[in-house]
């Protein structure tokens, strides 16, 4: 399942990242988005949602919570 369908308040272990983009893989890897990473969604917006990785918080767009698979 990706991010966009994860239950708030769950943590979640990053399985894949499907981008095919280069670029977007080396941010999401900077922000610690990778595979075996833990995430948690915290909140639901219009225009996307806020994650926790680590001891940081993030907004990010649906179409990027539609790559991130858990």
């Amino acid at each position: 399942m990706n991010l966009c369908e994860a239950t708030i308040g769950q943590e979640y272990l990053i399985s894949d990242i499907k981008t095919g983009d280069d670029e977007l893989n080396n941010f999401l890897f900077s922000l610690g988005c990778y595979s075996g990473e833990k995430i948690t969604v915290v909140s639901r917006r219009r225009s996307g949602m806020v994650i926790a990785i680590k001891d940081a918080r993030y907004h990010i767009d649906s179409m990027l919570g539609e790559v991130i698979i858990v």
